[in-house]
């Protein structure tokens, strides 16, 4: 993990995910791209006005003095930090950093959201889960000295998160955790014996090239499965790969990873297929 990019609101959230993302640089020699989002609105930006101009560039000059503010902390003595600036919605540019830096992880803060909100709303960490071609590491409260001993990786075996679970692995062996896998079996349609879901698993395991063991854990849903089994295990971490649906797919469909994000109190890495 050579570079690690990190949104930043000046929020509590977003400074926990600071610290985190503090943490593992220091352990690993990373290099930290912390990234304000000042979000201006496309009419002041592209306006040909004198006044509207001086406007933008007040507001960028104020949001750079804070930012630099904001990063003086002590955590961040001996870490290299490249403070960003930028001006365009959270989920798109962060991206694009993330692409222009050849970033291995992203880091966000996030307070989780509920019911309406979730559904209609959203937040920023829920978007990035969803558009993020870079791993995006999820954190909702602060971990004094965050490290992951116990790495729960749970996914529904198909050919298609091969390497979701590969970048999982190959994860896991960098932080030199024990990767735990496990397979969530419901009710329904999707329901499979005992004996069809080793199959299963085993055909994936042998195209992974990977001899590993895989846990079966039956609930009533594949998130709360998934949050279930991490916490029986006291996880430290929780990896899930991620389809990023969008529009009316991701309206009925919904996401598995963006559910397990909001609501999990482990931090979530997500890997998108």
């Amino acid at each position: 993990m050579k570079k690690i990019i990190v949104p930043v609101d000046f929020s509590e959230q977003s400074e926990n995910a600071l610290k985190t993302a503090a943490s593992i640089a220091a352990k690993y020699g990373s290099e930290l791209f912390v990234l304000h989002m000042l979000e201006l609105s496309e009419a002041l930006v592209s306006s040909n006005e004198q006044a509207h101009y001086e406007q933008a560039v007040f507001l960028i000059k104020l949001a750079e003095k804070r930012f630099e503010t904001f990063l003086e902390k002590p955590y961040l003595k001996g870490i290299s930090v490249t403070p960003i600036v930028k001006h365009h919605k959270v989920y798109s540019e962060v991206n694009a950093v993330a692409e222009k830096h050849q970033a291995d992880l992203i880091v966000m803060g996030s307070r989780g959201t509920d019911g309406i909100k979730e559904i209609f709303v959203g937040s920023n960490a829920e978007k990035m889960v969803r558009n993020s071609n870079v791993p995006v590491l999820v954190i909702k409260d602060y971990i004094e000295g965050f490290e992951v001993k116990r790495f729960v990786f749970a996914c529904d075996f198909e050919e298609e998160n091969l390497e979701p679970f590969q970048r999982a692995k190959n994860l896991a062996d960098k932080l030199g955790a024990e990767l735990i896998l496990v397979y969530v079996n419901t009710p329904g349609d999707n329901f499979l014996s005992t004996k069809d879901a080793f199959k299963k698993i085993n055909k994936f395991l042998h195209l992974a090239k990977a001899s590993l063991e895989v846990e079966i854990y039956n609930d009533y849903s594949v998130e709360r499965g998934i949050l279930a089994f991490s916490e029986s295990r006291n996880a430290d971490l929780i990896g899930l790969p991620t389809h990023g649906r969008k529009g009316l797919s991701h309206f009925l469909m919904g996401s598995i990873g963006e559910d397990v994000t909001n609501h999990s109190k482990i931090p979530v890495i997500t890997f998108k297929i």
